[in-house]
């Protein structure tokens, strides 16, 4: 199972919020790329990079952050967080995005999803399933679609998708452990899907059980941040 940890970004900074919760932001790095290079240095290859301050603006706004940490790490990013137009999604690439993951466009404006799916290929589009009461979330989980998560997952899986991260928004930034019970009904409902859990790792521990449920990788944040996970472990984990 990849081990994908996550930097999140407003105002160029790296932050942890709760639940998606704007009001809860917790600066833990100034500089992102530090951050980064430490993954790097711990045998991290992967990367999952997100704007905040574009997932509520509607356009990518944080792209020199990801342009940075492209240039001067071997990280493979997904970049993720307001992508709203081609323009966006033509930035994120230019800026060193390896795949891009459009959770509320995948909602709001499918024919356009779809496109980006068709032009890029599924190994470059990852789809956003980011739920909260198992309906989908958007424009940064400030709102609520009527989007079930497993029949919202099954459609795109009809339309071609390889890769889904899946996040149980109540989990996020709380460290109370991840929604096991979701992935292994996703991953029932589901075969050809590449799923990713997100949301609420907060032990070691729970690592080789996402893994024996069969995600694909895991998305993690404030456990390494608040130190309830060592990138010493992790390091080890991707060794053996």
């Amino acid at each position: 199972m990849r081990i994908i940890p996550a930097i999140d970004i407003i105002d160029g900074k790296c932050v942890r919020l709760s639940k998606g919760d704007y009001s809860t932001k917790k600066i833990y790095n100034e500089n992102p790329l530090e951050v980064a290079k430490s993954f790097e240095n711990h045998g991290i290859t992967h990367l999952h990079l997100v704007d905040l301050d574009g997932a509520k603006s509607n356009r990518i706004v944080n792209y020199k952050v990801l342009e940075q940490i492209a240039l001067k790490t071997s990280l493979k990013i997904d970049f993720g967080g307001g992508l709203k137009s081609n323009e966006d999604v033509t930035i994120a690439f230019n800026s060193g995005a390896q795949q891009i993951t459009g959770g509320s466009i995948a909602v709001k404006n499918p024919s356009l999803f779809k496109n980006w799916l068709q032009e890029f290929g599924a190994n470059k589009i990852i789809l956003g399933a980011d739920a909260h009461h198992r309906k989908i979330a958007v424009s940064g989980w400030l709102e609520e679609s009527n989007e079930e998560v497993i029949p919202f997952i099954q459609k795109y899986e009809k339309e071609g998708i390889s890769y889904v991260i899946c996040t149980d928004i109540a989990k996020d930034g709380m460290l109370q452990g991840p929604s096991f019970e979701l992935y292994k009904e996703i991953l029932q409902s589901v075969s050809s899907v590449k799923l990713i859990a997100s949301g609420g790792i907060s032990t070691f521990e729970e690592l080789p059980k996402l893994a024996a449920l069969g995600c694909e990788g895991t998305i993690i944040g404030k456990a390494i941040y608040e130190g309830k996970i060592t990138l010493k472990q992790l390091e080890s984990y991707i060794i053996n």
